[in-house]
């Protein structure tokens, strides 16, 4: 269980007391509800070694404004515990925000530190906050990371209520797929709690602290991957119910009832979505609590990624607009100006009386010329009338009209832009690039663009087996629709790209084989890929596949991505 496994031996690591190491070890090897009773209640007794750092462990005495590097000025600490201080800092030389852990060099952890420090460096995967540097200096270890002012604590998140589905699936779906890819690369969290998580304000959660905060704190586990997927199970189950899905409160968050166990999200909140209720399960499964139909455990992130990729996609809410408030008519509007209902009295105004027509000859001459007048005006307004219907008429004739043949055998209505529902990202074999980065490819912004990663030496992907079909982005129009224009602006020029829809009765497609309907060649394209169709094809899902992507401004670097995708029918 993600809280057995971590906040057990939280507490254990910040005392320093190898007993109580010893019980927190016990109560993750075995799940016991007494053994993690136990360790939690011996820490309130460690409260002051905690803020000193430990017994025989000196916090370094730092302050603001104290420099490393003669580059990284210290601001702000946000964290001191074990030895270990974490600080806001300013790069002076860039000009930006960063994040600082720091420890003495003599720290029983230092090594371990710097090791994983340099390790989470190497993966260089932009879903997780990114080391910058690991240095030891002038007897300090520090390391100093990527700091977001933008993103928001998914703990400030779970705060203000639970998650919407569509909220919770983005964020089991981002972090399962970007922790399956640092596992793959041997790396674990071992600490993936609420306050590891930050969402952007593009939508894209990043992940911080991959292998440092464990490190920091100590932490191992016998089975690293089976940790984390715990972890994310408890993420999930948080983001459904706005409970913590053990006993004990934890981040803000209330336990479970004591007594009662683990109890499916559906059954502790209404509304709960079913499907993700049963996610959560199969990531939480201990004590013989199982998801409801019975399913197998996720062992792994990448079990939980495939889980997450093959349930039916969620939609996001529909927007909700508040009415205008109601239109108050005056009371000339209403029909009452100058008139005396029955119970209101004598009107507020007089009424007003027209002025006498004039009666003179030079009266007479004025009405006469402005009687003239409106009959020239309305003769040229005629004229321009008539002049303009035949212009439309000769332009009606020239003009083809397009008919259909098959289902439906009627004349095309004039082309309009097609309004899209949801895009997502073509995952074929079940691993994502950026899927977070999806929506920006229909938010209408030219500013934003789904980008790929960065791949060495090959453009097909960096030759990665996991994107022998591709990638690309997959449109979802929300019912079946008429399309017969296509306008994509493409993030760089020189990708290698064709566009496939799925046949009209195709639900929820995720492989090649379910586009069917070829609406253009694969060919390389230019800053955009436009196409007018012969015939009108009837679909709701449009699948932009990309196979290759162009250079990244050398010879051994791609990258490549989309930017707008517009539909006209």
């Amino acid at each position: 269980m993600a809280e057995r496994s971590t906040a057990a031996v939280d507490v254990a690591d910040n005392s320093g007391d190898e007993p109580l190491t010893a019980k927190a070890d016990k109560a993750t090897a075995d799940g016991s509800a007494e053994t993690q009773e136990t360790a939690e209640q011996s820490a309130p007794d460690t409260d002051r070694e905690r803020q000193s750092g430990g017994p025989g462990i000196a916090t370094p005495d730092l302050h603001s404004g104290h420099k490393l590097a003669r580059r990284y000025r210290l601001e702000e600490c946000v964290t001191r515990l074990d030895g270990f201080s974490s600080w806001r800092a300013v790069d002076e030389k860039l000009r930006r925000a960063v994040g600082v852990h720091l420890l003495p060099a003599d720290h029983p952890r230092a090594r371990s530190v710097l090791a994983a420090a340099r390790s989470s460096a190497l993966l260089g995967d932009p879903r997780f906050v990114q080391v910058l540097d690991a240095v030891e200096e002038n007897d300090l270890v520090y390391v100093v990371h990527e700091w977001l002012p933008d993103a928001t604590e998914l703990t400030a998140l779970l705060a203000v209520g639970p998650m919407e589905a569509h909220d919770a699936y983005q964020l089991v779906s981002q972090v399962s797929q970007a922790m399956a890819a640092a596992h793959r690369e041997g790396l674990a969290h071992l600490r993936l709690t609420p306050g590891a998580v930050l969402r952007t304000s593009s939508g894209q959660y990043r992940i911080r602290g991959l292998a440092v905060n464990a490190a920091l704190r100590g932490i191992r586990a016998e089975r690293p991957q089976r940790t984390d997927t715990e972890a994310i199970g408890a993420l999930l189950y948080a983001a459904l119910t706005q409970r913590w899905p053990y006993e004990a409160d934890a981040y803000g968050l209330s336990g479970l009832p004591k007594g009662v166990g683990l109890i499916a999200p559906d059954q502790v909140r209404a509304g709960v979505h079913r499907g993700l209720s049963e996610l959560a399960m199969r990531a939480l499964v201990n004590d013989g609590a199982t998801a409801s139909r019975q399913e197998p455990p996720c062992t792994t992130p990448d079990e939980l990624a495939a889980a997450v990729a093959e349930m039916p996609r969620i939609r996001p809410p529909e927007p909700t607009f508040t009415a205008p408030p109601e239109y108050q008519r005056t009371t000339y509007q209403q029909g009452t100006y100058g008139r005396t209902q029955q119970g209101l009295g004598p009107p507020t105004a007089p009424v007003a009386v027209p002025p006498p027509p004039l009666q003179s000859r030079t009266g007479k001459a004025l009405k006469w010329t402005v009687a003239a007048l409106l009959i020239a005006a309305l003769g040229l307004g005629s004229w321009q009338v008539a002049d303009r219907l035949l212009d439309q008429r000769k332009e009606s004739e020239t003009t083809p009209t397009q008919t259909t043949t098959g289902d439906d055998d009627k004349a095309i209505k004039p082309v309009k832009a097609l309004k899209i529902a949801e895009a997502s990202e073509f995952m074929p074999g079940g691993y994502g690039i950026k899927p977070g980065l999806a929506p920006n490819t229909i938010d209408g912004e030219a500013k934003t663009s789904w980008i790929t990663d960065q791949y060495w030496n090959f453009p097909n992907f960096g030759n990665l087996p996991k994107y022998k079909e591709g990638s690309g982005i997959i449109v979802d129009l929300g019912s079946v629709q008429r399309v017969s224009v296509i306008n994509i602006d493409m993030y760089r020029s020189g990708q290698k790209a064709e566009v496939l829809a799925a046949g009209k009765d195709a639900s929820n497609p995720t492989s090649l084989s379910d586009f069917s309907q070829r609406l253009t060649k694969l060919e390389t394209v230019g800053g955009t890929l436009k196409s007018t169709l012969d015939k009108p094809v009837r679909t709701r899902y449009v699948l932009v596949h990309i196979t290759e992507v162009p250079t990244d401004g050398s010879s051994s670097r791609f990258r490549g991505g989309i930017t707008e995708i517009q539909l006209k029918g």
